[in-house]
């Protein structure tokens, strides 16, 4: 029996160093994977391992037709600017767990990330439409998804309209204003609550001479640019006291930005269809947060 005893614990001793080392194997691999990021080459589909999903977009690339090669550094870049907007907006996703309310991944994550597809599709269509026939639809490749392990968010507005003709998106349910009447400039909306106010340039007292062919589309985005500083303005004082020092400018300021530029690019295609393309009215979309 004294025998035994040493055999018996040895044996357990060779079992839990065992278990240890399949234990550490297991941490090994786990940390491994976490450390890890799959990224699509085209961009459609970029993958976290961190819990809160994966933001998942079309393909552009696959969507172009041949590239004129006056055009191809223009469209390369702008290809490469996509896969890095869904890059930062899958880290977004993870730095920004459990903030915010039940709509806060698309408020604050898929629709700020669907305005500046928008605006880069843009790009790439004005850069091929210079020396070739523009490429039509690509704004319908805009909207992106969540692929979330629990309910996945409610995908992002689609441009209903082509890159060449687009209609503005579903936001844009304001009325006509008339083509100097759009955009007022100074922050709509102002509230009691403290938020502040934000102030966007005037965009209507920038256009040239606007020919009667693209009147209408002007002044309907004209008018959608009044709707976003509005539903900015309103965003300001539905999120007091959330988030960091930064929440505004990038919950807010930021994705107006994206989304005025778009909207500008829009008017400045609609004119050029039949006139000089204005230029220069990006600088325009940039706004302020007034106290």
């Amino acid at each position: 029996m004294s025998r035994a005893l040493p055999k018996y614990n040895k044996r357990r001793v060779g079992l839990a160093g065992g278990a240890a080392a399949v234990a550490l194997t297991g941490a090994v691999i786990a940390g491994t994977a976490l450390a890890g990021e799959s990224s699509d080459g085209g961009g459609a589909d970029v993958r976290t391992l961190a819990g809160p999903g994966t933001i998942s977009c079309p393909d552009v690339a696959s969507q172009l037709p041949a590239v004129p090669a006056s055009a191809q550094a223009e469209v390369t870049r702008n290809l490469a600017l996509l896969d890095q907007q869904i890059a930062e907006a899958n880290k977004r996703l993870v730095d920004t767990v459990g903030q915010g309310g039940p709509n806060f991944v698309q408020n604050a994550i898929l629709g700020p990330l669907e305005d500046k597809r928008i605006a880069t599709v843009n790009r790439i269509a004005t850069a091929i439409g210079r020396t070739a026939d523009r490429p039509a639809g690509l704004d319908s490749l805009a909207a992106c998804s969540l692929d979330a392990q629990g309910d996945p968010a409610a995908p992002g507005q689609e441009e209903t309209g082509g890159a060449g003709t687009a209609a503005p998106p579903a936001e844009d349910a304001g009325g006509d204003t008339g083509a100097g009447g759009g955009d007022a400039g100074a922050g709509q909306g102002g509230d009691a609550s403290g938020a502040g106010t934000i102030s966007c340039p005037d965009v209507a007292s920038q256009l040239p001479a606007v020919p009667a062919s693209a009147q209408a589309e002007v002044t309907r985005n004209l008018a959608l640019l009044d709707q976003q500083i509005a539903e900015a303005n309103k965003r300001l004082v539905d999120t007091v006291g959330q988030g960091g020092p930064n929440f505004v400018q990038n919950a807010i300021l930021g994705p107006l930005e994206d989304k005025r530029i778009a909207t500008v690019n829009r008017i400045a295609t609609a004119i050029g269809r039949t006139a000089d393309r204005p230029a220069g009215l990006d600088s325009l979309a940039a706004c302020t947060l007034t106290k």
